[in-house]
């Protein structure tokens, strides 16, 4: 008999046992992700720190006295609709259909709340588990992403079309493609609600940290005017790749954007190639990215470099 009660510390042990393998499992196919977390002590310090966040709120499936699963949920900024987050740590189960009971338990404390947007991180290559989620009217929204750094360098720009860093000269038409993309992002089929700057803050952003070593910034042109650009960096820069989706020795491409009338002709692709020659050349084994499944062009292009889904973020909306 399965019985689902609140996540407590007394659960935190046999939970981070139940991670560590589900990450081992995942590391079979991916060994790029940490492997630390294949030690139960270091999932289990994830799952507590989850735990801890004001708001966390959790369940634990338990059958003939021995945890099968769990399933912790926690809160994020508002702009996210009232939500509620289930991270990288946020789940594990023995069998993947005991999601179902635990979610049915938890998701009614959540939309009693009012928590009506859920969100959750679940390895892409688990099958029954994505399988799982989605029988729970969960929907795919975005894709985490990992290649290798390449042996040799990419970018191969096309004719007529020349990629460089970035100079302060480029800060307008680098601000001005900030905002290109998050009205992308608004269009259909991708409906994003996030909130858009004005082109006078995006300025000011760029202008103080363009010289922060952390990032390097591409431009690519194209009869001498800027028609895209990119950002690279390092994984730890990246809140959103935290925890279990986060891999060791990993640069970042943290954006990509290229003006309407420009797309179409390699911008994009070249923009993507600079920013993995950067991190080959800067020492890092591995180069992350991700992208939102319904933005057609990135889900194309990233995929199309080499870029395989490590972690896919579902979500949920609850009318």
């Amino acid at each position: 008999m399965l019985a689902i009660e609140p996540l407590s510390d007394a659960h935190l042990d046999d939970a981070g046992i139940l991670l560590a393998r589900r990450h081992a499992a995942q590391r079979l196919v991916e060994p790029a992700l940490a492997a630390r977390f294949e030690d139960p002590a270091e999932v289990r310090a994830e799952i507590e720190q989850l735990l801890a966040v004001d708001g966390a709120s959790g369940v634990a499936a338990v059958r003939d006295g021995r945890l099968v699963g769990y399933l912790l949920g926690v809160p994020r900024a508002e702009s996210w609709g009232p939500n509620v987050w289930i991270e990288s740590a946020g789940h594990a189960v023995e069998e993947a259909e005991t999601v179902r009971d635990l979610y049915a338990v938890a998701a009614a404390e959540w939309v009693a709340a009012g928590l009506t947007s859920h969100y959750v991180l679940v390895p892409a290559s688990d099958a029954d588990l994505v399988d799982t989620w989605f029988r729970l009217s969960f929907g795919q929204q975005h894709v985490h992403g990992l290649r290798e750094a390449p042996e040799e360098p990419l970018l191969a720009a096309g004719p007529g079309l020349t990629v460089r860093r970035a100079q302060r000269g480029d800060i307008p038409a680098l601000a001005e493609l900030d905002l290109a993309l998050v009205a992308h992002q608004a269009l259909s089929p991708v409906f994003s609600g996030m909130p858009q700057a004005t082109l006078e803050e995006t300025v000011a952003e760029y202008e103080e940290g363009f010289d922060d070593p952390a990032y390097a910034l591409f431009v690519a042109e194209r009869d001498g005017r800027v028609i895209g650009s990119s950002v690279g960096c390092s994984i730890e820069q990246s809140s959103a790749h935290a925890g279990l989706a986060r891999p060791d020795d990993a640069g970042f491409l943290a954006f990509a954007a290229v003006f309407p009338d420009a797309r179409g002709r390699g911008a994009g692709r070249a923009l993507g190639e600079a920013v993995i020659d950067w991190s080959r050349e800067a020492g890092y084994a591995n180069v992350v990215t991700d992208w939102r499944a319904t933005n057609l062009l990135s889900s194309r292009t990233w995929p199309r470099l080499g870029f395989r889904p490590t972690f896919l973020r579902l979500f949920r909306a609850i009318p």
